[in-house]
C-alpha cells in the first residue's frame, strides 16, 4: 500500500468542490500523472449526495455506484476507474458492496461511513495505524542495532583476549629464543 500525503491547504472562502480538490490531494487520492484527467472531486461529491439519498429514504442499495458509474462522474473510463480503485479501498474510504436489482446482482462501490466524515475517520484510522505499525519498526530497528553492537563488541573483546594471550604467548617465547641467543653468544658460558 502506498500512502501519498500532500500538504495542500484549503483558501478560507473555497466552495465545495475546491474543499473536496484538496481532501483528495491531501490523501493522495488525486491523478499522480501530469496529464491526468480524472475528475475525483466530482465522483467524491456523487458518493457523498447518494449515500445521504439513501439514508434519507432508507434505501440503501441508492448509495451503491456501480463501477461504470463511478467512472463516468470522474470522467475516465471504466478500466482506469478501476487502476485507481485500489487506492480508495486500501485507506478504507470505500466499500465494495452487492445487491440485488430486478433480479440481477450489482456490484459496486460505497462510501464507507454514514456520511463523508465517517469514511475519511475510517482512511484515518488506516494511516494512523500505518504510523503506529511504521513506529514498531524503528523501534524493533534500534534493538535490533543495538544488540548488533554489543554482539560486535563482545566478539571484539574476545578477539582483543585472543590478540592479547597471543601476544603474551609470543613474547614469552621471544624472551626465551632471545635468552638462547645470549646463551649462545655469551662467551663466559663456554
Amino acid at each position: 500500500m502506498k500512502i501519498h500525503l500532500n500538504r495542500v491547504e484549503a483558501l478560507p472562502e473555497a466552495n465545495a468542490e475546491e474543499l473536496s480538490k484538496v481532501i483528495l490531494s491531501r490523501l493522495g487520492l488525486v491523478p499522480r500523472k501530469k496529464d491526468g484527467r480524472a475528475q475525483f472531486h466530482t465522483l467524491l461529491l456523487a458518493l457523498y449526495e447518494a449515500k445521504k439519498e439513501a439514508n434519507r429514504e432508507r434505501r440503501p442499495e441508492q448509495a451503491v455506484l456501480p463501477v461504470e458509474v463511478m467512472a463516468m462522474h470522474a470522467g475516465i473510463k471504466r478500466q482506469t476507474m478501476y487502476d485507481y480503485l485500489g487506492r480508495w479501498l486500501s485507506l478504507n474510504i470505500l466499500k465494495k458492496t452487492s445487491f440485488v436489482n430486478d433480479g440481477k446482482v450489482v456490484i459496486g462501490y460505497e462510501l464507507n461511513g454514514t456520511n463523508l466524515e465517517g469514511a475519511f475517520k475510517k482512511a484515518e484510522q488506516v494511516i494512523a495505524q500505518h504510523a503506529a505499525d511504521t513506529t514498531e519498526l524503528i523501534r524493533s530497528l534500534q534493538n535490533q542495532v543495538k544488540k548488533e553492537k554489543l554482539s560486535s563488541n563482545l566478539t571484539g573483546k574476545d578477539q582483543i583476549g585472543e590478540i592479547s594471550s597471543n601476544d603474551e604467548k609470543n613474547s614469552e617465547k621471544e624472551s626465551e629464543d632471545a635468552d638462547i641467543k645470549v646463551e649462545e653468544l655469551d662467551p663466559s658460558s663456554s
